[in-house]
């Protein structure tokens, strides 16, 4: 039997690379038929943490997901662009007025909590049933509708007008390009992104990555637990038996209820992951969500 890979591999994607360019290097790693997925799309421009499920962990990719990114970005003032970054055809706007930092940094307040963002129109955002850039290339308008965000916090790193640096924590589905664009448009002067970065992704950081040239023995043996996919679920630890019971897809009863019902990873003595499973307060078990492979 073919030999199989499962678990999650960190990249540091480069500039000028689409996140499914380094998907397909990282797929040369692996035997042919091994399913293989990014947790969240970087733009070319951008650089960063590029989080990658293998095999059993593709069914984990939406856990990755919801974990907070952090970004580390330099805005360019004074300019709009229509892709809402530098790769894209860049207008100055004539007569701006360099905001003081203190107006930038009260501007900056209002876009913390939740707030409602609208997709750059060159995004993979999905207009009755197209990708939007798909539209914009094509000439088309693209009207998007605003979606709520998360944005946990902004520090100004740097200001030196035109361009400001920023660290921004946030979480699923912000654009880091949108922030720019509407943080130009609220100082009356415009805004686009010059540098992006994705520095963190939830515990994931660069120095946890695998160069693209790495080797297919060096990239493999990077691979991180898949129980890493779920990293800031609560843990239950149990027994064979009820492992056993949870794999065959039938639900557990446990001596002691959870502290409450949301979903868990559920492991077995020696720390793999069986299932995600969500505690039954009222018939007082737990069922599976989800159950992995068993991959020994």
């Amino acid at each position: 039997m073919a030999q199989t890979f499962d678990g999650l591999l960190v990249l540091d994607k480069p500039g000028a690379l689409t996140s499914r360019d380094a998907l397909d290097r990282a797929q040369r790693w692996f035997p042919r038929g091994t399913r293989i997925g990014h947790t969240g799309t970087l733009d070319p421009l951008a650089t960063g943490v590029l989080v990658l499920c293998v095999g059993s962990a593709t069914r984990l990719t939406e856990y990755v997901q919801q974990m907070s990114k952090t970004y580390r970005t330099t805005i360019r003032l004074g300019a709009r662009s229509d892709t809402d970054d530098a790769d894209g055809t860049v207008t100055p706007v004539e007569g701006a007025v360099p905001p003081t930092r203190e107006r930038l940094e009260e501007c900056l307040r209002e876009f913390l909590g939740e707030i409602e963002q609208v997709p750059p129109a060159f995004s993979a955002a999905k207009v009755t049933g197209q990708r939007a850039y798909d539209l914009a290339r094509k000439g088309r308008e693209v009207s998007l509708q605003p979606r709520k965000v998360h944005v946990q916090s902004i520090d100004v790193c740097e200001y030196d007008y035109p361009a400001v640096t920023l660290e921004v924590r946030c979480g699923k589905g912000t654009y880091i390009r949108s922030l720019a664009r509407d943080l130009g448009e609220r100082l009356g002067c415009g805004g686009l992104v010059q540098v992006l970065r994705r520095t963190r992704v939830g515990p994931f950081r660069p120095e946890d990555a695998v160069p693209l040239d790495a080797d297919p023995e060096t990239a493999r043996s990077r691979l991180l637990p898949t129980a890493a996919a779920v990293a800031e679920l609560p843990v239950l630890t149990l027994p064979a038996r009820a492992v056993t019971q949870l794999r065959q897809g039938r639900a557990v009863p446990l001596a002691e209820r959870p502290a409450d019902a949301a979903e868990h990873a559920v492991l077995d003595a020696d720390g793999g992951l069986v299932a995600i499973a969500r505690y039954d307060q009222r018939a007082r078990f737990l069922r599976p969500v989800k159950v992995l492979r068993d991959n020994p």
